[in-house]
Protein backbone atom coordinates (compact mmCIF):
# COMPACT_ATOMS: atom_id res chain seq x y z
CA UNK A 1 0.00 0.00 0.00
CA UNK A 2 1.38 3.42 -0.91
CA UNK A 3 1.31 6.53 1.23
CA UNK A 4 -1.17 8.14 -1.15
CA UNK A 5 -3.48 5.10 -1.14
CA UNK A 6 -3.42 5.05 2.65
CA UNK A 7 -4.39 8.73 2.86
CA UNK A 8 -7.20 8.25 0.36
CA UNK A 9 -8.66 5.31 2.29
CA UNK A 10 -8.26 7.11 5.63
CA UNK A 11 -10.07 10.14 4.25
CA UNK A 12 -7.82 12.63 6.02
CA UNK A 13 -4.31 14.06 5.98
CA UNK A 14 -2.07 15.85 3.50
CA UNK A 15 0.70 14.01 1.62
CA UNK A 16 4.19 15.48 1.51
CA UNK A 17 6.96 14.08 -0.64
CA UNK A 18 6.62 10.90 -2.69
CA UNK A 19 3.05 9.67 -2.44
CA UNK A 20 4.04 6.42 -4.17
CA UNK A 21 6.33 5.30 -1.35
CA UNK A 22 5.35 1.74 -0.40
CA UNK A 23 4.27 1.08 3.19
CA UNK A 24 4.78 -2.47 4.51
CA UNK A 25 4.01 -1.94 8.20
CA UNK A 26 3.04 0.61 10.87
CA UNK A 27 4.98 1.47 14.01
CA UNK A 28 4.56 4.02 16.80
CA UNK A 29 7.83 3.12 18.57
CA UNK A 30 10.95 4.27 16.70
CA UNK A 31 12.95 1.44 18.30
CA UNK A 32 10.73 -1.12 16.56
CA UNK A 33 10.85 0.40 13.08
CA UNK A 34 12.06 -1.78 10.22
CA UNK A 35 12.48 -1.04 6.51
CA UNK A 36 9.22 -0.03 4.85
CA UNK A 37 7.32 0.98 7.99
CA UNK A 38 5.14 4.04 8.40
CA UNK A 39 6.33 5.71 11.62
CA UNK A 40 3.59 7.50 13.54
CA UNK A 41 4.89 10.33 15.72
CA UNK A 42 2.62 10.56 18.76
CA UNK A 43 2.97 13.37 21.32
CA UNK A 44 3.15 11.40 24.56
CA UNK A 45 3.08 12.08 28.30
CA UNK A 46 6.83 11.71 28.83
CA UNK A 47 8.21 12.52 25.38
CA UNK A 48 7.15 13.45 21.85
CA UNK A 49 7.34 10.97 18.98
CA UNK A 50 8.25 13.80 16.62
CA UNK A 51 11.69 13.86 18.27
CA UNK A 52 12.39 10.36 16.97
CA UNK A 53 11.56 10.73 13.29
CA UNK A 54 15.23 10.98 12.32
CA UNK A 55 15.99 7.76 14.22
CA UNK A 56 13.04 6.02 12.52
CA UNK A 57 14.26 7.23 9.12
CA UNK A 58 17.70 5.79 9.80
CA UNK A 59 16.07 2.47 10.61
CA UNK A 60 14.34 2.40 7.23
CA UNK A 61 10.97 4.09 7.75
CA UNK A 62 9.33 4.63 4.35
CA UNK A 63 6.86 7.27 5.54
CA UNK A 64 5.81 9.38 8.48
CA UNK A 65 2.48 10.23 10.07
CA UNK A 66 2.99 13.51 11.91
CA UNK A 67 1.29 16.62 13.24
CA UNK A 68 4.15 18.90 12.15
CA UNK A 69 5.51 19.04 8.61
CA UNK A 70 8.94 20.08 9.85
CA UNK A 71 9.33 16.73 11.63
CA UNK A 72 9.42 14.83 8.32
CA UNK A 73 13.07 14.05 7.50
CA UNK A 74 14.40 15.68 4.34
CA UNK A 75 13.58 13.58 1.28
CA UNK A 76 11.08 11.36 3.12
CA UNK A 77 7.37 10.90 2.47
CA UNK A 78 4.89 12.06 5.07
CA UNK A 79 1.28 12.51 6.04
CA UNK A 80 0.38 15.56 8.11
CA UNK A 81 -2.72 15.36 10.30
CA UNK A 82 -4.25 17.39 13.10
CA UNK A 83 -4.25 14.53 15.64
CA UNK A 84 -1.65 11.81 15.17
CA UNK A 85 -3.13 9.47 17.78
CA UNK A 86 -6.57 9.53 16.16
CA UNK A 87 -5.03 9.13 12.71
CA UNK A 88 -2.91 6.21 13.89
CA UNK A 89 -6.04 4.22 14.75
CA UNK A 90 -7.56 4.96 11.34
CA UNK A 91 -4.33 4.18 9.47
CA UNK A 92 -3.92 0.86 11.27
CA UNK A 93 -7.52 -0.14 10.56
CA UNK A 94 -7.13 0.68 6.86
CA UNK A 95 -3.70 -0.92 6.50
CA UNK A 96 -4.81 -4.23 8.03
CA UNK A 97 -8.02 -4.33 6.02
CA UNK A 98 -10.59 -3.52 8.72
CA UNK A 99 -10.21 -6.95 10.40
CA UNK A 100 -12.80 -6.27 13.11
CA UNK A 101 -15.35 -6.18 10.28
CA UNK A 102 -14.69 -9.91 9.78
CA UNK A 103 -15.13 -10.86 13.44
CA UNK A 104 -18.04 -10.83 15.90
CA UNK A 105 -16.36 -8.43 18.32
CA UNK A 106 -16.91 -8.45 22.08
CA UNK A 107 -15.30 -5.73 24.21
CA UNK A 108 -15.21 -6.13 27.99
CA UNK A 109 -14.61 -3.09 30.19
CA UNK A 110 -14.89 -2.27 33.89
CA UNK A 111 -12.58 -1.88 36.86
CA UNK A 112 -12.48 -5.50 37.98
CA UNK A 113 -13.23 -8.83 36.30
CA UNK A 114 -12.20 -8.04 32.72
CA UNK A 115 -9.58 -10.78 32.45
CA UNK A 116 -11.72 -13.52 33.96
CA UNK A 117 -14.80 -12.50 31.97
CA UNK A 118 -12.95 -12.52 28.64
CA UNK A 119 -11.60 -16.00 29.33
CA UNK A 120 -15.03 -17.27 30.29
CA UNK A 121 -16.52 -15.73 27.13
CA UNK A 122 -13.95 -17.57 25.05
CA UNK A 123 -14.70 -20.79 26.95
CA UNK A 124 -18.45 -20.67 26.29
CA UNK A 125 -17.97 -19.69 22.63
CA UNK A 126 -15.43 -22.38 21.85
CA UNK A 127 -17.44 -24.87 23.91
CA UNK A 128 -20.17 -24.41 21.30
CA UNK A 129 -17.72 -24.76 18.37
CA UNK A 130 -17.40 -21.04 17.68
CA UNK A 131 -13.66 -20.28 17.19
CA UNK A 132 -12.93 -17.24 19.35
CA UNK A 133 -9.72 -15.25 19.67
CA UNK A 134 -8.82 -13.40 22.86
CA UNK A 135 -6.50 -10.58 23.81
CA UNK A 136 -6.00 -8.94 27.19
CA UNK A 137 -3.81 -8.56 30.25
CA UNK A 138 -2.38 -12.09 30.27
CA UNK A 139 -1.85 -12.93 26.61
CA UNK A 140 -3.34 -13.17 23.14
CA UNK A 141 -4.95 -16.53 22.31
CA UNK A 142 -5.64 -17.58 18.73
CA UNK A 143 -6.62 -21.21 18.36
CA UNK A 144 -3.94 -23.26 20.13
CA UNK A 145 -1.38 -20.41 19.94
CA UNK A 146 -0.54 -18.06 22.79
CA UNK A 147 1.35 -14.78 22.36
CA UNK A 148 2.81 -12.39 24.92
CA UNK A 149 1.33 -8.91 25.30
CA UNK A 150 2.78 -5.60 26.48
CA UNK A 151 -0.39 -4.00 27.83
CA UNK A 152 -4.03 -4.88 28.56
CA UNK A 153 -5.26 -3.24 25.36
CA UNK A 154 -2.55 -2.92 22.68
CA UNK A 155 -1.81 0.26 20.75
CA UNK A 156 -3.88 0.55 17.58
CA UNK A 157 -1.38 -0.96 15.08
CA UNK A 158 -0.65 -3.91 17.36
CA UNK A 159 -4.34 -4.47 18.03
CA UNK A 160 -5.34 -4.31 14.37
CA UNK A 161 -2.49 -6.69 13.50
CA UNK A 162 -3.74 -9.13 16.16
CA UNK A 163 -7.32 -8.91 14.86
CA UNK A 164 -6.14 -9.48 11.30
CA UNK A 165 -4.27 -12.58 12.45
CA UNK A 166 -7.41 -13.83 14.22
CA UNK A 167 -9.54 -13.33 11.11
CA UNK A 168 -6.96 -14.97 8.84
CA UNK A 169 -6.73 -17.95 11.21
CA UNK A 170 -10.46 -18.60 10.93
CA UNK A 171 -11.72 -17.07 14.16
CA UNK A 172 -15.44 -16.29 13.93
CA UNK A 173 -15.46 -14.15 17.08
CA UNK A 174 -13.01 -12.19 19.20
CA UNK A 175 -13.21 -11.06 22.81
CA UNK A 176 -10.90 -8.46 24.31
CA UNK A 177 -10.30 -6.41 27.42
CA UNK A 178 -10.92 -2.73 26.74
CA UNK A 179 -9.13 -0.54 29.27
CA UNK A 180 -10.14 3.01 30.11
CA UNK A 181 -6.70 4.14 28.93
CA UNK A 182 -7.31 2.53 25.54
CA UNK A 183 -10.67 4.25 25.17
CA UNK A 184 -9.34 7.64 26.26
CA UNK A 185 -6.24 7.38 24.04
CA UNK A 186 -8.09 6.21 20.90
CA UNK A 187 -6.39 2.81 20.74
CA UNK A 188 -9.69 1.11 19.96
CA UNK A 189 -11.10 3.75 17.62
CA UNK A 190 -12.20 2.02 14.40
CA UNK A 191 -12.67 -1.33 16.15
CA UNK A 192 -16.14 -2.46 15.12
CA UNK A 193 -17.64 -3.84 18.35
CA UNK A 194 -20.86 -5.84 18.25
CA UNK A 195 -21.17 -6.36 22.00
CA UNK A 196 -19.95 -4.35 24.96
CA UNK A 197 -19.76 -5.89 28.44
CA UNK A 198 -19.63 -3.77 31.59
CA UNK A 199 -18.42 -5.53 34.75
CA UNK A 200 -18.35 -2.74 37.38
CA UNK A 201 -16.87 0.64 38.19
CA UNK A 202 -14.85 1.33 41.33
CA UNK A 203 -11.85 3.52 42.12
CA UNK A 204 -8.74 2.95 40.02
CA UNK A 205 -6.51 4.85 37.56
CA UNK A 206 -7.36 8.28 38.97
CA UNK A 207 -3.70 9.16 38.48
CA UNK A 208 -4.55 9.17 34.76
CA UNK A 209 -8.22 10.19 34.62
CA UNK A 210 -7.95 12.75 37.47
CA UNK A 211 -11.54 12.31 38.68
CA UNK A 212 -14.15 9.56 38.83
CA UNK A 213 -16.49 11.17 36.30
CA UNK A 214 -13.72 11.25 33.70
CA UNK A 215 -13.01 7.60 34.45
CA UNK A 216 -16.67 6.74 33.89
CA UNK A 217 -16.86 8.77 30.69
CA UNK A 218 -13.90 6.86 29.28
CA UNK A 219 -15.58 3.52 29.99
CA UNK A 220 -18.86 4.81 28.58
CA UNK A 221 -17.31 5.46 25.16
CA UNK A 222 -17.48 1.74 24.39
CA UNK A 223 -21.26 1.69 24.87
CA UNK A 224 -21.92 4.97 23.09
CA UNK A 225 -20.24 3.62 19.96
CA UNK A 226 -21.97 0.23 19.82
CA UNK A 227 -24.00 -0.32 16.68
CA UNK A 228 -22.18 2.22 14.53
CA UNK A 229 -20.26 -0.25 12.36
CA UNK A 230 -21.04 -3.09 9.98
CA UNK A 231 -23.74 -5.44 11.25
CA UNK A 232 -22.12 -8.87 11.49
CA UNK A 233 -24.45 -10.48 13.99
CA UNK A 234 -26.45 -9.69 17.12
CA UNK A 235 -25.60 -6.44 18.89
CA UNK A 236 -26.03 -5.80 22.58
CA UNK A 237 -24.82 -3.97 25.67
CA UNK A 238 -24.42 -6.51 28.46
CA UNK A 239 -24.38 -4.57 31.71
CA UNK A 240 -23.98 -5.51 35.37
CA UNK A 241 -27.38 -4.28 36.50
CA UNK A 242 -26.37 -4.36 40.16
CA UNK A 243 -23.69 -1.69 39.64
CA UNK A 244 -24.70 1.90 40.50
CA UNK A 245 -23.51 3.12 37.08
CA UNK A 246 -25.68 0.69 35.14
CA UNK A 247 -28.63 3.09 34.57
CA UNK A 248 -26.37 5.70 32.99
CA UNK A 249 -24.87 3.18 30.59
CA UNK A 250 -28.29 1.79 29.69
CA UNK A 251 -29.49 5.32 28.89
CA UNK A 252 -26.64 6.21 26.55
CA UNK A 253 -26.25 3.06 24.45
CA UNK A 254 -28.13 2.61 21.16
CA UNK A 255 -28.30 -1.19 21.02
CA UNK A 256 -30.45 -3.73 22.90
CA UNK A 257 -29.48 -4.09 26.57
CA UNK A 258 -29.16 -7.28 28.60
CA UNK A 259 -28.60 -6.73 32.32
CA UNK A 260 -27.14 -9.40 34.56
CA UNK A 261 -26.61 -9.75 38.29
CA UNK A 262 -27.95 -11.24 41.49
CA UNK A 263 -31.02 -9.07 42.04
CA UNK A 264 -34.45 -9.86 40.62
CA UNK A 265 -34.48 -6.74 38.42
CA UNK A 266 -31.91 -8.22 36.01
CA UNK A 267 -32.65 -9.98 32.72
CA UNK A 268 -30.11 -12.72 33.46
CA UNK A 269 -29.65 -13.53 37.12
CA UNK A 270 -28.25 -16.10 39.52
CA UNK A 271 -29.95 -17.69 42.51
CA UNK A 272 -29.05 -20.50 44.91
CA UNK A 273 -25.42 -19.34 44.92
CA UNK A 274 -22.98 -21.55 46.81
CA UNK A 275 -19.30 -20.70 47.18
CA UNK A 276 -16.62 -23.14 48.35
CA UNK A 277 -12.83 -23.05 48.36
CA UNK A 278 -12.90 -25.00 45.09
CA UNK A 279 -15.53 -23.16 43.07
CA UNK A 280 -19.09 -21.88 42.78
CA UNK A 281 -22.51 -23.32 42.07
CA UNK A 282 -25.63 -21.38 41.08
CA UNK A 283 -28.83 -21.47 39.09
CA UNK A 284 -28.86 -19.16 36.06
CA UNK A 285 -32.24 -17.69 35.06
CA UNK A 286 -32.33 -16.66 31.37
CA UNK A 287 -34.77 -14.17 29.78
CA UNK A 288 -36.23 -17.07 27.79
CA UNK A 289 -37.40 -18.70 31.02
CA UNK A 290 -34.72 -21.41 30.98
CA UNK A 291 -33.19 -22.19 34.38
CA UNK A 292 -29.73 -23.71 34.04
CA UNK A 293 -27.62 -25.14 36.91
CA UNK A 294 -24.01 -23.99 36.68
CA UNK A 295 -20.94 -25.26 38.47
CA UNK A 296 -17.32 -24.32 37.80
CA UNK A 297 -13.99 -24.37 39.56
CA UNK A 298 -13.26 -20.70 40.23
CA UNK A 299 -14.08 -19.67 43.81
CA UNK A 300 -15.62 -16.31 44.61
CA UNK A 301 -19.03 -14.73 44.59
CA UNK A 302 -17.68 -12.19 42.10
CA UNK A 303 -16.99 -15.06 39.68
CA UNK A 304 -20.72 -15.73 39.60
CA UNK A 305 -21.07 -12.29 38.02
CA UNK A 306 -18.20 -12.95 35.62
CA UNK A 307 -19.83 -16.21 34.56
CA UNK A 308 -23.21 -14.52 34.10
CA UNK A 309 -21.59 -11.88 31.89
CA UNK A 310 -19.99 -14.60 29.75
CA UNK A 311 -23.25 -16.52 29.49
CA UNK A 312 -24.97 -13.28 28.55
CA UNK A 313 -22.59 -12.93 25.60
CA UNK A 314 -23.30 -16.51 24.57
CA UNK A 315 -27.04 -16.01 24.97
CA UNK A 316 -27.00 -12.96 22.71
CA UNK A 317 -25.04 -14.96 20.12
CA UNK A 318 -27.60 -17.76 20.30
CA UNK A 319 -25.76 -20.45 22.27
CA UNK A 320 -27.67 -23.01 24.32
CA UNK A 321 -27.53 -22.49 28.11
CA UNK A 322 -26.79 -26.17 28.68
CA UNK A 323 -23.78 -26.09 26.36
CA UNK A 324 -22.46 -22.97 28.05
CA UNK A 325 -22.79 -24.59 31.48
CA UNK A 326 -20.89 -27.64 30.23
CA UNK A 327 -18.10 -25.41 28.92
CA UNK A 328 -17.81 -23.59 32.26
CA UNK A 329 -17.71 -26.90 34.13
CA UNK A 330 -14.69 -27.94 32.02
CA UNK A 331 -12.86 -24.64 32.43
CA UNK A 332 -9.76 -24.85 34.66
CA UNK A 333 -9.44 -21.22 35.70
CA UNK A 334 -7.50 -18.05 34.91
CA UNK A 335 -3.88 -17.76 36.09
CA UNK A 336 -3.53 -15.46 39.09
CA UNK A 337 -7.27 -14.94 39.52
CA UNK A 338 -8.21 -16.38 42.92
CA UNK A 339 -5.78 -19.19 42.15
CA UNK A 340 -5.43 -21.86 44.83
CA UNK A 341 -1.89 -22.90 45.80
CA UNK A 342 -2.27 -26.42 47.17
CA UNK A 343 0.59 -28.46 48.57
CA UNK A 344 -1.59 -30.53 50.88
CA UNK A 345 -1.57 -27.97 53.70
CA UNK A 346 -4.54 -27.85 56.14
CA UNK A 347 -5.30 -24.22 55.27
CA UNK A 348 -5.97 -22.32 52.04
CA UNK A 349 -3.45 -20.15 50.21
CA UNK A 350 -4.85 -18.08 47.37
CA UNK A 351 -3.12 -15.72 44.93
CA UNK A 352 -5.24 -12.99 43.35
CA UNK A 353 -4.73 -9.91 41.19
CA UNK A 354 -6.93 -7.67 43.39
CA UNK A 355 -5.29 -4.23 43.35
CA UNK A 356 -8.22 -1.90 44.02
CA UNK A 357 -10.32 -1.36 47.16
CA UNK A 358 -13.31 -3.10 45.55
CA UNK A 359 -11.21 -5.98 44.24
CA UNK A 360 -9.65 -6.51 47.66
CA UNK A 361 -13.05 -6.39 49.35
CA UNK A 362 -14.44 -8.97 46.93
CA UNK A 363 -11.51 -11.29 47.53
CA UNK A 364 -11.74 -11.00 51.32
CA UNK A 365 -15.51 -11.45 51.37
CA UNK A 366 -15.16 -14.55 49.22
CA UNK A 367 -12.53 -15.98 51.56
CA UNK A 368 -14.88 -15.35 54.49
CA UNK A 369 -17.54 -17.48 52.80
CA UNK A 370 -15.49 -20.65 53.17
CA UNK A 371 -12.87 -19.86 55.85
CA UNK A 372 -13.14 -22.07 58.92
CA UNK A 373 -10.64 -19.95 60.84
CA UNK A 374 -8.84 -16.64 60.43
CA UNK A 375 -8.06 -14.70 57.25
CA UNK A 376 -4.66 -13.18 56.60
CA UNK A 377 -3.82 -10.95 53.66
CA UNK A 378 -0.52 -9.90 52.10
CA UNK A 379 -0.60 -6.81 49.91
CA UNK A 380 0.94 -3.49 48.97
CA UNK A 381 0.19 -0.86 46.33
CA UNK A 382 1.82 -0.03 43.03
CA UNK A 383 4.15 2.93 42.84
CA UNK A 384 3.53 5.83 40.45
CA UNK A 385 -0.18 4.96 40.39
CA UNK A 386 -3.40 6.21 41.98
CA UNK A 387 -2.36 7.18 45.52
CA UNK A 388 -5.92 7.87 46.66
CA UNK A 389 -6.81 4.19 46.77
CA UNK A 390 -4.01 3.28 49.20
CA UNK A 391 -5.71 4.19 52.52
CA UNK A 392 -8.97 2.80 51.16
CA UNK A 393 -7.32 -0.58 50.59
CA UNK A 394 -5.86 -0.38 54.08
CA UNK A 395 -9.30 0.23 55.53
CA UNK A 396 -10.75 -2.75 53.62
CA UNK A 397 -7.97 -5.04 54.86
CA UNK A 398 -8.25 -3.78 58.43
CA UNK A 399 -12.01 -4.33 58.44
CA UNK A 400 -12.23 -7.71 56.72
CA UNK A 401 -8.95 -9.52 57.47
CA UNK A 402 -7.90 -10.84 60.86
CA UNK A 403 -4.30 -9.85 60.18
CA UNK A 404 -2.45 -8.04 57.40
CA UNK A 405 1.15 -8.08 56.19
CA UNK A 406 2.01 -4.94 54.24
CA UNK A 407 4.77 -5.29 51.68
CA UNK A 408 6.14 -4.01 48.37
CA UNK A 409 4.13 -4.34 45.14
CA UNK A 410 5.89 -2.87 42.09
CA UNK A 411 7.00 0.31 43.91
CA UNK A 412 8.60 1.63 40.70
CA UNK A 413 10.19 5.03 41.37
CA UNK A 414 8.61 5.44 44.82
CA UNK A 415 10.02 4.52 48.21
CA UNK A 416 8.19 1.27 49.23
CA UNK A 417 8.00 2.37 52.85
CA UNK A 418 6.35 5.65 51.88
CA UNK A 419 3.69 3.69 50.01
CA UNK A 420 3.05 1.60 53.10
CA UNK A 421 2.80 4.75 55.21
CA UNK A 422 -0.05 5.86 52.92
CA UNK A 423 -1.85 2.51 53.37
CA UNK A 424 -1.54 2.40 57.18
CA UNK A 425 -3.99 5.21 58.07
CA UNK A 426 -6.81 3.15 56.58
CA UNK A 427 -5.98 0.16 58.79
CA UNK A 428 -5.62 2.38 61.84
CA UNK A 429 -9.01 3.93 61.14
CA UNK A 430 -10.76 0.60 61.73
CA UNK A 431 -8.32 -0.62 64.41
CA UNK A 432 -6.99 -3.43 62.25
CA UNK A 433 -3.96 -5.62 62.98
CA UNK A 434 -0.94 -5.40 60.68
CA UNK A 435 2.77 -6.07 60.30
CA UNK A 436 5.23 -4.59 57.83
CA UNK A 437 7.75 -6.62 55.82
CA UNK A 438 9.12 -4.81 52.77
CA UNK A 439 10.68 -7.93 51.26
CA UNK A 440 7.72 -9.57 49.51
CA UNK A 441 9.14 -13.10 49.76
CA UNK A 442 9.66 -12.75 53.51
CA UNK A 443 6.19 -11.19 53.80
CA UNK A 444 4.61 -14.25 52.20
CA UNK A 445 6.59 -16.53 54.52
CA UNK A 446 5.53 -14.44 57.51
CA UNK A 447 1.83 -14.73 56.66
CA UNK A 448 1.93 -18.44 55.88
CA UNK A 449 3.90 -19.18 59.06
CA UNK A 450 1.00 -17.79 61.09
CA UNK A 451 -1.66 -19.93 59.40
CA UNK A 452 -3.57 -22.55 61.37
CA UNK A 453 -5.86 -25.33 60.06
CA UNK A 454 -8.95 -23.82 58.43
CA UNK A 455 -7.36 -20.40 57.89
CA UNK A 456 -7.15 -18.60 54.54
CA UNK A 457 -4.06 -16.68 53.43
CA UNK A 458 -4.66 -14.25 50.55
CA UNK A 459 -1.69 -12.93 48.60
CA UNK A 460 -3.03 -10.14 46.42
CA UNK A 461 -2.01 -7.42 44.01
CA UNK A 462 0.20 -9.21 41.50
CA UNK A 463 -1.73 -12.32 40.49
CA UNK A 464 -0.23 -13.66 37.25
CA UNK A 465 2.70 -11.23 37.22
CA UNK A 466 6.18 -12.73 37.22
CA UNK A 467 8.17 -9.61 38.08
CA UNK A 468 8.69 -6.92 40.69
CA UNK A 469 9.49 -3.38 39.50
CA UNK A 470 11.83 -1.24 41.56
CA UNK A 471 13.40 2.16 40.96
CA UNK A 472 16.68 0.60 39.85
CA UNK A 473 15.32 -2.28 37.78
CA UNK A 474 12.96 -5.23 37.43
CA UNK A 475 13.49 -8.65 39.01
CA UNK A 476 11.76 -12.00 38.53
CA UNK A 477 9.10 -12.54 41.16
CA UNK A 478 6.03 -14.78 41.11
CA UNK A 479 3.75 -14.91 44.17
CA UNK A 480 2.61 -18.40 43.16
CA UNK A 481 6.15 -19.77 42.95
CA UNK A 482 7.12 -18.25 46.28
CA UNK A 483 3.99 -19.47 48.07
CA UNK A 484 4.42 -22.98 46.70
CA UNK A 485 8.08 -23.06 47.79
CA UNK A 486 7.21 -21.80 51.28
CA UNK A 487 4.53 -24.48 51.63
CA UNK A 488 6.93 -27.21 50.51
CA UNK A 489 9.54 -26.05 53.02
CA UNK A 490 6.89 -26.00 55.73
CA UNK A 491 5.87 -29.54 54.82
CA UNK A 492 9.48 -30.75 55.10
CA UNK A 493 10.10 -29.09 58.46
Amino acid sequence: MTVEQLVKLMGLGRVFGNGNAEITGIQHDSRQVTAGDLFCAIPGFRTDGHLYCTEAYARGAAGFLVEREDAIPSGASGIVVDNARLALAGAADVFYGHPSGRLWMVGVTGTNGKTTTTHLVRAVMEGSDVPCGLTGTLHTLIGAESFKVVRTTPEAPDLQRILRHMADRGMKAAVMEVSSHALALSRVDHVDYDVGVFTNLTQDHLDFHKDFESYFRAKALLFERLGQGTEKGPRAAIINGDDPYAPRLVALTHVPVLTYGLSNKNDLRATQVRVTSRGVQFLAHFPSGVQQPVEFGMPGGFNVLNALAAMGVGYVYGLAPEQMAEALARYKGVPGRFERIDEGQPFSVIVDYAHTPDGLENALNTAREFAMGKIGVVFGAGGDRDRGKRPLMGEVAGRLADFTVLTADNPRSEDPMEIIHEIEPGIKKVHGQWQVELDRERAIKLAISQAQPGDVILIVGKGHETYQIYRDGTIHFDDREVARQVLRELKRS
